[in-house]
């Protein structure tokens, strides 16, 4: 299996303990909100980011946590460079892929470019067309 995980995550990072991740979706575009890592980035205490991906064709947020990962038992352990971080996934992409658990919400031939973060307790991913971050200081 030939896959290349690219992290974008550059300067944050979500909360590793309580990430409180919530998902909506608003005029196809779906966003990804959790507390950002306030002990190891330049957050506030209880600061959230999201992830804004527009043009979203289908996400889930799998089973897959922490504990499976490093026991060698995630579907990416051994392969992606990190737990916890964000990452673009290219390569042999399908091969690898669930099939359970996907919410479909838009149309297209293509997939997209494929999304994958790894949180505490549950890992998201997505194909959508791009992805960009902001904080919410609220």
């Amino acid at each position: 299996m030939s896959l290349l995980f690219k992290q974008l995550n550059d300067g944050w990072n979500a909360d590793p303990n309580a990430p409180g991740e919530q998902v909506s979706l608003i005029d196809g575009n779906l966003i990804l909100s959790f507390r950002l890592n306030w002990q190891a980035y330049d957050a506030q205490r209880r600061e959230r980011g999201r992830l804004l991906f527009p043009g979203v064709r289908r996400f889930r947020l799998g089973p897959e946590n922490d504990h499976a990962w490093f026991d060698g038992n995630g579907r990416y352990s051994g392969v992606a460079p990190h737990w916890g971080e964000f990452y673009e996934i290219s390569g042999e992409v399908e091969a690898n892929l669930p099939t359970d658990g996907w919410v479909v919400v838009g149309e297209g031939g293509q997939d997209g470019r494929h999304f994958l973060f790894f949180l505490r307790d549950t890992t998201f991913e997505c194909f959508a067309d791009d992805w960009s971050f902001e904080r919410d200081r609220g």
